[in-house]
């Protein structure tokens, strides 16, 4: 893919965006401890996303515009892949989540080659080792390679798989704006949640009293208007301008501040090997924008 004439903005503030999604583990967490257990709290974020978007759905119906509903592939993997993202940090540890989850630069590079007949160049592997590398440091010490061990692990790993899937959607689908893309990932994110919270409610647990919904109702309304729509609209938009394999590098900033925030507020290991993992991952992210070529002269 040609470099975009802002390529250098839009990935600061996917990397901005995706670093802000490092702390959704606090309030997932945060709303668990509020009632909201069974990953309904996750439900309740969508289905507001959803009330919130829907005025402007309708509007653009009734103008002849996209609205979204007509995205429900698109739409079931970006929202579907998030959902076992955030599903994942209630039924495992953060870090594992974090790394299971980011494999996506590997999924993405594999459907790159599968679906859109692409061959990655040497900056590509280049990124993408010290990327990998990176996240090898910092998780080694646990298992020379990370394999899923429970519900929550395999959750992280599937959801990895099925929104890097999403992103190489959203490279190759021309939508009217980045509207239908936002919406179709809560309309159909949250059709997805309650499937997912239904199938594995023997892991997450019953539905909580309606009590636990009000008490939580003003801490669900800021993270979906001021903190998910927001970077949801850059990260969905991000793809089909800089290519679904440099996102996904992009996305290991997630990582770093995943890995920080989880070390400091659940007392998890902050040392050498987090220093210098954290670092090559960046170093890839620099590389992985950089190393981009420039738009071939005619």
């Amino acid at each position: 893919m040609d470099r975009h004439p802002h390529h250098f903005k839009i990935a600061f503030a996917l990397a901005i965006s995706a670093g802000a999604w490092g702390i959704y583990w606090l309030p997932q967490r945060i709303l668990e401890e509020g009632g909201l257990t069974g990953g309904w709290g996750t439900i309740a974020q969508m289905i507001i996303g959803v009330l919130i978007l829907s005025p402007i759905s309708i509007w653009r119906k009734f103008k002849g515009r996209s609205s979204g509903l007509e995205l429900p592939f698109t739409g079931l993997l970006i929202g579907g892949g998030f959902i076992c993202y955030a599903l994942s940090f209630l039924l495992t540890d953060v870090v594992r989540a974090l790394i299971l989850f980011y494999m996506t630069p590997i999924w993405t590079t594999i459907f790159e080659i599968l679906f859109l007949k692409k061959r990655p160049g040497l900056e590509r592997l280049l990124t993408l080792l010290l990327a990998l590398g990176g996240l090898w440091i910092v998780f080694s010490k646990q298992t020379f390679f990370p394999l899923p061990e429970n519900s929550g692990d395999w959750l992280a790993l599937a959801g990895g798989a099925i929104f890097a899937g999403g992103m190489i959607r959203l490279e190759v689908i021309k939508t009217d704006g980045v509207f239908p893309l936002i919406f179709s990932f809560f309309v159909y994110g949250a059709i997805f949640n309650i499937f997912a919270g239904y199938m594995l409610a023997e892991y997450l647990g019953p539905m909580p009293a309606i009590e636990a919904f009000v008490s939580m109702a003003s801490f669900l309304f800021i993270i979906s208007v001021f903190y998910f729509i927001p970077t949801g609209i850059v990260i969905l938009w991000s793809p089909s301008q800089l290519g679904a394999g440099l996102c996904s590098i992009l996305f290991l900033s997630e990582i770093i501040v995943g890995v920080i925030s989880s070390s400091i507020l659940t007392d998890e290991p902050f040392g050498w090997r987090e220093i210098i993992g954290s670092s090559m991952i960046v170093i890839g992210g620099i590389l992985a924008v950089v190393l981009v070529p420039n738009k071939k002269k005619q």
